[in-house]
């Protein structure tokens, strides 16, 4: 990977799901290498809205979507995902993890 990794945030909605798939997209979603906080520029850490994700890498949007939608389709049929690729990031009111 290079220097300078591109940082995504990527929404995830499984239809008609419980507590329990959501649990499973989150353990999912780590193996794949995303990440349900981020960091400030101190280094201190922030969680993020429920079903939403952070991820970083030397990859496009659409490869973004595709391990998203990789991982949340063994949970849900047809999860419905938004990845939006940051110019930076600003947040309030999300609590220290």
């Amino acid at each position: 990977m290079g220097l300078f990794m591109t940082k995504f945030t990527v929404r995830v909605e499984l239809h008609a799901a419980t507590a329990d798939d959501y649990e499973e997209l989150h353990n999912k979603m780590k193996r794949k290498g995303f990440k349900r906080t981020l960091s400030n520029g101190e280094g201190i850490s922030y969680q993020l809205p429920d079903a939403e994700y952070s991820y970083s890498g030397d990859i496009t949007r659409k490869e973004v979507l595709r391990k998203a939608y990789d991982a949340a389709e063994t949970v849900k049929e047809d999860p419905a995902i938004l990845v939006t690729e940051s110019a930076g990031r600003s947040w309030r009111g999300l609590n220290k993890s």
